[in-house]
């Protein structure tokens, strides 16, 4: 067989499981050999019934004692005992439902049974064991790899596929890894790692070709973000001829951070070499990313250009035309709000001034992507809150000019290892100081038991003229699996009747865009006290009276995510809090929820919230067709990642169009494409 066979074609195969392992995105058995074994099986080491140790998995050689015993023991339940021996000791095995080990285990007869041990009193039982004949060691002997399974399949059927996959492979297995990195790495070729990761004579075998294929995997993302980055090294940015900011700082009625000002330096400094800007401003929430993006604004206008600001709400565009028209008009320059809520007139009017030029700054949702919004001569699109935004939308803003410098903004936090390996097509600033005058926000966290209390905290905080946010992980109760859990209408309902003389309001995911941004409205102006809502709220808008935030069963929420909730407070002069309820809910929410209480700094909690819970959050962060990881967890993988990451810089400052590494370069450019992340000069 070939690689390029379907797998339907390998014998016990057929239609049927063809179409399960379809589904799993195994077509052929090129992508067979690529699905690789989820953990392993070490079924080498044949351990004395003596030396068994509960709770852990052991492979015995040992004699059937007695002939197997059924009992009906419930409705649809059967179990099965039976006694074996070795010259160590006695064990017994349990087997459900399984009439086939009754029949088939002899008396007298010598098995390799394979299971997890448990103790019972004095004795051990083996639970559900497979097992074999001594002689046959189809399994005993060796190291097994296990596959991720669906229903319908079993282990058999992928060691059917990857055994044909194996078979199938050329001597010579083509390697896309530079054989100067795979030696400086000590890592065994392609085929040789292949062959290694399903088929392992020892767990060292495994773990090396497992380090190698991790590696792999982490080399090629890095690699691929940098050509990103390299394709874009010969383009020209929007010539902005004038970049002095000193009548940007004079109207400004506060001053910007250290960080603020080295962010804008950051971003100059790229448009004076006069290529595109592509950078990334990431900074907790309240830092003042804003700010960078009305000076970068202000140098388009002042060059006669124009800019626009993309937001994922019109609450939040809304916010942006409050902050930053007061700013520009006093530099005289002319800035429009564009939303999809707009009157049709008034909209038509707005995509007019765009399209003549008499709008320099254009602020706005999703609206600014409509084919109708023609720029008169764009030079700067800025996307904020960029996680909400794919990369298709944003490449759609910034072909609505030419040359267009292109600047994103996150109030993720993402640890640096992290950042560069996600955003490696974008130069990164961080923004890792907060506006004088602001207030560390007081953390706790808290059990059931003080919740009167802290419903009286509420109605104070109220009362000295603050205002509070309730989050909830749920909308409603039938969503519950733990009764514990508290839904933002159970919560909202119970706050009406703990505090009837409190105005409360409620969104979630569920409210129609309309109510929900009516809603949000009447918090920001101070129509409500209290806003009862789920996570709809951690991009939102700034409430400089918001003084509490509580968050219920907290231990539902990352730490990022907690982080970025309790950024919606603390944005005013006033000392804020933020009660998280879940200290009750286990050693790893309270460690969890210690850390937030002790530090207010966004990339130390990311840091060990990577840690503890991987990365899937943060790739969730970037809506972009990244190439999904197979193997690696960036968590524990972080040596690896570094490695690859300085192996790829080393590459592709030699070579940055990988023509010494064409194999290399392919493999890139057709994992990019397949998932979605564009096409490579």
């Amino acid at each position: 067989m070939k690689l390029t066979d379907d797998v339907r074609f390998v014998r016990g195969i057929g239609p049927k499981k063809a179409e399960l392992l379809h589904k799993l995105g195994i077509d052929t058995l090129a992508d067979a050999v690529q699905c690789y074994p989820r953990g392993y099986e070490d079924r080498t080491a044949v351990v004395p019934i003596f030396e068994l140790l509960d709770g852990e998995k052991f492979c015995v050689h040992a004699i059937v004692g007695a002939q197997p015993k059924t009992a009906h023991i419930r409705k649809g339940m059967d179990v099965t005992n039976c006694r074996v021996y070795d010259e160590t000791g006695l064990l017994s095995l349990r087997f459900f439902n399984n009439k086939y080990a009754a029949s088939v285990l002899e008396v007298g007869k010598e098995y390799a049974f394979y299971g997890k041990v448990q103790a019972e009193g004095r004795q051990f039982v083996m639970i559900a064991p497979e097992f074999e004949p001594v002689q046959a060691k189809e399994k005993t002997g060796r190291i097994l790899p296990l596959y991720p399974l669906t229903a319908g399949l079993h282990q058999t059927d992928f060691y059917k596929i990857t055994d044909a996959a194996l078979a199938a492979l050329p001597e010579n297995y083509p390697d896309f890894l530079p054989e100067v990195i795979r030696k400086q790495q000590q890592f065994p070729p392609l085929g040789q790692a292949l062959h290694s990761m399903h088929r392992p004579r020892t767990l060292e075998q495994a773990q090396q070709a497992r380090k190698r294929m991790t590696f792999e995997e982490l080399f090629l993302l890095a690699c691929g973000m940098k050509f990103l980055r390299a394709g874009r090294a010969d383009k020209k940015g929007a010539h902005l001829r004038d970049l002095s900011l000193r009548e940007f700082y004079r109207v400004l009625p506060f001053s910007l951070t250290g960080a603020q000002q080295r962010a804008i330096e950051a971003c100059t400094m790229d448009i004076a070499e006069g290529k595109p800007l592509s950078r990334l401003i990431q900074g907790d929430v309240g830092s003042g990313k804003t700010m960078v993006a009305a000076a970068l604004c202000y140098l388009a206008a002042k060059n006669g250009k124009q800019a626009v600001m993309m937001a994922p709400t019109e609450l939040l565009a809304r916010q942006h035309m409050e902050t930053l028209q007061p700013i520009l008009h006093k530099l005289g320059i002319s800035c429009g709000l564009l939303v999809s809520a707009m009157r049709a007139k008034e909209k038509r009017e707005i995509v007019d001034e765009i399209s003549s030029g008499k709008l320099s700054v254009i602020i706005g949702t999703h609206a600014v992507l409509s084919e109708h919004v023609q720029f008169c001569d764009l030079a700067l699109a800025v996307v904020d809150e960029q996680h909400r935004f794919g990369v298709n939308q944003r490449a759609a803003l910034t072909e609505k000019g030419e040359n267009v410098h292109l600047l994103v903004m996150s109030a993720t936090p993402i640890p640096r290892t992290l950042a560069l390996l996600i955003y490696g097509d974008l130069d990164v600033s961080i923004i890792d100081e907060l506006p004088p005058g602001r207030q560390k926000i007081k953390t706790y966290a808290v059990g059931e038991q003080t919740r009167p209390r802290i419903d009286r905290f509420i109605d104070n905080q109220c009362a000295a003229g603050g205002q509070a946010y309730v989050v909830c992980p749920l909308v409603e109760d039938s969503e519950a699996t733990d009764t514990q859990r508290h839904s933002a209408e159970q919560t909202a309902q119970r706050l009406k009747t703990v505090l009837p003389h409190r105005r409360i309001g409620l969104v979630h995911g569920r409210t129609k865009t309309a109510e929900k941004e009516q809603i949000m409205r009447d918090f920001a102006d101070g129509k409500l006290d209290i806003l009862v809502s789920t996570t709809v709220i951690e991009v939102g808008v700034n409430v400089p009276n918001a003084t509490l935030m509580v968050v219920e069963n907290a231990d539902c929420f990352g730490m990022s995510q907690l982080h970025q909730l309790r950024g919606r407070v603390g944005r005013g002069s006033r000392q804020s809090f933020c009660i998280f309820y879940g200290a009750d809910k286990g050693a790893d929410a309270r460690e969890r929820l210690r850390t937030l209480v002790h530090t207010g700094d966004g990339f130390a909690i990311a840091q060990k919230d990577l840690e503890m819970r991987g990365a899937g959050d943060f790739f969730g962060t970037r809506q972009h067709g990244l190439p999904p990881l197979k193997l690696a967890d960036l968590a524990g993988d972080a040596r690896l990642l570094e490695q690859a990451q300085q192996a790829a810089d080393a590459l592709m400052a030699r070579d940055p169009q990988l023509k010494t590494a064409p194999l290399l370069r392919q493999r890139i450019v057709r994992l990019f494409e397949q998932h979605g992340e564009g096409s490579f000069n």
